[in-house]
């Protein structure tokens, strides 16, 4: 995390009221900003590009649902055949695989951005 800031000088006593205030101001949230301000929880410092760190997802592997032993049973009391079954439970591992790996990326997002 490489922050580049330039140090604000103290605001000089020959400027008009009104310009004293609004410099002050600007002065004030720029600290607070850049973390200079001295909050202890820097709750108020700006969150630069080098501080989040993205882990690319690439693609998903699963892509579309395994037909292959996609057989309707013709009465009530027929099952659906093993190799149905087996094929709904790869697409569902599969599918719970890719949830994972997104959800890994969404925390490693999350934890930069609050500094947690």
């Amino acid at each position: 995390m490489v922050r580049r800031y330039v140090a604000v000088p103290e605001i000089p006593n020959t400027t008009f009221n009104w310009e004293t205030v609004l410099f002050a101001a600007f002065k004030e949230n720029i600290d607070l900003l850049i973390g200079t301000r001295g909050e202890s929880d820097l709750a108020s410092m700006a969150i630069a590009r080098g501080d989040i760190t993205v882990a690319p997802l690439g693609s998903q592997v699963m892509t579309n649902i395994n037909t292959s032993h996609n057989t309707t049973p013709t009465a009530l009391s027929e099952a659906a055949p093993l190799d149905s079954f087996i094929d709904l439970r790869n697409d569902v591992q599969q599918l719970s695989n890719d949830l994972f790996e997104a959800r890994l990326a969404l925390d490693l997002l999350i934890r930069d951005l609050t500094g947690a």
